[in-house]
């Protein structure tokens, strides 16, 4: 297979199943398939293949990183499919993650279904964002905890 080929094969081998989480959330076998780590192996394959021959480039850009060698490696097609397939696996695991953490949270799939396709497209603004929601969801969801009154404690005295 082509290296144009096998690039555009990591994310084709990852959008059923990110279809899945973002809209069949609550389907029985999207929750197994999110649990399974069995999602990635495709797309880690695909990355074997393109790391493979520019190894020693790879090993190199990633043993000792400075710009000029990640410059050098993503200038050969392989290293930048193989960063590429390294990043859609990665941003699958996350996805999945994200998808078990807002079931476990009961987080409504309306609103877990832009931060997915946000992490499709932009992992690190996804991520946060989620990191954010998922703190706000647990600390309101803490036992004993009482919303805080929008006046401040002083306000709630005096009543």
């Amino acid at each position: 297979m082509t290296t144009p080929t096998l690039f555009d094969l990591a994310f084709t081998l990852a959008a059923p199943f990110w279809a899945l989480l973002i809209l069949a959330p609550g389907w029985r076998w999207t929750d197994r398939i999110a649990a399974s780590p069995l999602p990635m192996v495709p797309v880690l394959a695909v990355y074997l293949a393109l790391a493979v021959p520019v190894f020693p480039q790879l090993w190199a850009a990633v043993s000792r990183p400075d710009l000029a060698g990640f410059q050098e490696l993503l200038r050969l097609g392989g290293g930048a499919g193989a960063i590429w397939a390294q990043v859609i696996a990665w941003d699958l695991f996350l996805g999945q993650w994200m998808y078990r953490e807002a079931r476990e949270l009961s987080i409504p799939p309306l609103v877990m279904g832009p931060l997915l396709l946000l992490t499709v497209l932009l992992s690190p603004l996804g991520v946060l964002l989620f990191l954010a929601l998922r703190a706000a969801t647990r600390r309101l969801r803490r036992p004993g905890a009482t919303p805080r009154h929008p006046a401040g404690p002083a306000a709630k005295q005096r009543t």
